[in-house]
């Protein structure tokens, strides 16, 4: 299967693709697909806020303006004396120059500072493990990610995975299908099974039927 869209619904056609590929059977149904490079070109990101974020708004010499504060589903957050600005998506140096700006009406010179405490990240940019791991899940992207990174957050496979069997399915390269091999990497300890991870990858696990 081949995914052909970057636009914003291309998260539903790589979680239909996720969903196809664990329903297939591990007996070289993803033979055909390619290895993995193991290095991915993936240049210095600056962190972009997403929601669920948990976020230190500091207003200097104003504490009463100041707040600790999750950033809202629908990507908001609400301050003193600034309602529902949109934070999701921004680095944190940007929404700071914003919310000063909000701010100058109010009170002379403000300078804020935005520090994020509690990462999710965009989630297009998020790494997604389904399937055949201990704990499937999504994961903030961070630079220099690798496959070894990922799949101990995820805690390992289950007993019932199809490891070599599994599948990376690249976003930022239309939906591009490559395997991987995360038996020999967790199992046998072959660190030439570990790949660089790219924003928006999702690792699929298969159920061994053996």
């Amino acid at each position: 299967m081949r995914l052909t869209s970057s636009s914003p619904l291309s998260l539903a056609r790589l979680a239909m693709a996720a969903a196809v590929a664990l329903g297939l059977s591990a007996c070289g149904s993803f033979s055909s697909y390619p290895p993995a490079p193991t290095h991915a070109d993936t240049p210095d990101q600056l962190y972009k806020i997403g929601a669920m974020d948990t976020l230190s708004v500091v207003v200097w010499r104003n504490p009463d303006l100041s707040a600790n504060i999750t950033v809202r589903p629908d990507g908001r957050i609400s301050l003193p004396l600034v309602e529902n600005i949109m934070a999701a998506g921004k680095q944190p140096a940007d929404l700071s120059r914003e919310i000063e700006a909000a701010l100058v009406k109010y009170i002379r010179e403000p300078v804020v500072t935005v520090i994020v405490n509690n990462f999710q990240g965009i989630s297009t940019e998020q790494i997604r493990i389904v399937g055949e791991a201990t704990k499937p899940q999504a994961v903030p992207f961070r630079q220099n990610m690798t496959l070894l990174d990922v799949m101990i957050q995820a805690g390992g496979l289950t007993d019932y995975a199809d490891g070599n069997g599994a599948v990376l399915v690249r976003g930022s390269e239309k939906g591009k299908q490559y395997s991987i091999r995360l038996k020999d990497l967790l199992k046998r300890g072959d660190i030439s099974a570990n790949i660089e991870i790219k924003p928006g990858d999702i690792i699929i696990v298969p159920q061994s039927w053996f």
